[in-house]
């Protein structure tokens, strides 16, 4: 072997020993715990990493995390380094390979994003949602990213058209996909309360149309009068409509309903805007829980329940993440992200609130209960199209 080809082998060697190194990956994510899908994107996105990088050492750097949350996340990943003071997020900032912002409603880790580009270290986002305001108002941080991926194709065409040329985009699903977390035995107990057995209840979950964030956190957000009034403005309009595919559910199938929160705010939410209005007949089959949940519970809950309806996005991916046919209501107020259950093939499965009727997403839903053993196959088929667009979106994590 000559000079020049023994030099080019070296080098190939090297990158490629490069490229096998085991990173250390420093996650963003963990956004807030007041909402099981907020909690549901950093177990996701870990059990992603854990299955297709699994030589890579992750941190997490969230968002303040409640007690129950962390347990939920070290019980499920014991090696999970969590960086949770400002000391112990600069120096795994300082020390890691590369710089992952994962999933979310948009660039809610810009602050910490940004430090990363200013340090020199590679970073990407994975599966987020962008608005034209983020698009006009990030682009050196975007540009400068090895990746955007984007958890709706309606983002995508966004930022393709907003024309940034350094970095790779494509979509790439909510890891809330690739949640595996479970609570088998709180579920089992929660169930057995309520006298439901699985597969073969439905769950429901009910949606404002703007988070009130205000009855939330009202120590740190003040009433936004507008948006309270458009939440009193549609709240039964659109609650008929779902309240209708509930009592087909009872009705024609002679089947059992759970309602349940997806946020902390809506637990108040459940009996008088789809309990207390259903008929008389009806409500003996419909169960009502009296409490905030966590992820792993409801993850366990979704997986055993006949098909789940609801106005939020998150309740939706967790049940197809577990093989459950789950239908999405979308309100006008939400934003690109339910652009994929489309992408994903669940075009049959989502309603624009707006433009449907109760009784046309009755009809979807007993069609859905009457073949389940097909619905649950058109769920997978879902799950297997999320999979390969996520497997393709950490697979583009390169610190080089």
């Amino acid at each position: 072997m000559d000079r020049r080809s023994f030099l080019a082998a070296t080098l190939a060697a090297s990158f490629a020993r490069d490229a096998d190194a085991p990173q250390k990956i420093l996650l963003r994510s963990s956004w807030q715990h007041v909402n099981i899908g907020d909690i549901a994107h950093t177990p996701g996105m870990l059990a992603l990493l854990e299955k297709h990088r699994p030589n890579d050492t992750v941190t997490l750097w969230p968002s303040p995390l409640s007690p129950e949350v962390s347990k939920l996340l070290t019980t499920r990943f014991p090696k999970l380094t969590i960086a949770s003071t400002k000391a112990e997020q600069t120096a795994a900032l300082t020390s890691c390979d590369f710089f992952l912002h994962g999933s979310g409603p948009g660039l809610v880790g810009k602050v910490a994003a940004e430090q990363a580009r200013q340090a020199g270290k590679p970073y990407g986002f994975a599966g987020i949602t962008l608005n034209d305001d983020e698009l006009k108002n990030s682009r050196e941080l975007l540009a400068g990213a090895k990746f955007v991926f984007t958890r709706d194709t309606d983002s995508l065409k966004a930022l393709q058209k907003a024309g940034f040329p350094g970095p790779k985009t494509a979509f790439g699903p909510d890891a809330t996909f690739a949640l595996d977390l479970r609570d088998d035995a709180a579920a089992a107990k929660l169930l057995k309360a309520h006298d439901l057995e699985a597969g073969q209840f439905l769950c429901a979950v009910p949606r404002l149309r703007w988070t009130p964030y205000w009855e939330i956190h009202p120590e740190r957000v003040k009433l936004n009068t507008e948006r309270a009034a458009v939440n009193e403005k549609f709240a039964e309009r659109d609650h008929a409509k779902m309240r209708a595919a509930i009592v087909a559910w009872v009705t024609q199938l002679k089947r059992k309903v759970f309602l349940v929160p997806e946020m902390t705010y809506a637990v108040s939410r459940l009996k008088p805007l789809l309990y207390d209005p259903l008929p008389e007949a009806v409500k003996p089959s419909v169960a009502v829980i009296d409490r905030y949940w966590l992820t792993a519970e409801a993850a366990s809950v979704y997986a055993k329940a006949a098909a789940v309806i609801s106005f939020e996005m998150h309740s939706p991916i967790m049940a197809v993440a577990a093989g459950t046919p789950a239908i999405l209501l979308r309100q006008p107020t939400d934003t690109r992200k339910g652009q994929m259950w489309r992408d994903i093939g669940l075009d049959r499965w989502i309603f624009e609130i707006d433009e449907t009727q109760g009784d046309v997403i009755a009809t979807r839903l007993i069609e859905i209960g009457g073949d389940l053993p097909a619905a649950r196959k058109t769920a997978n088929d879902a799950l297997r199209k999320a999979q390969a667009s996520m497997a393709a979106m950490v697979g583009a994590i390169d610190a080089r």
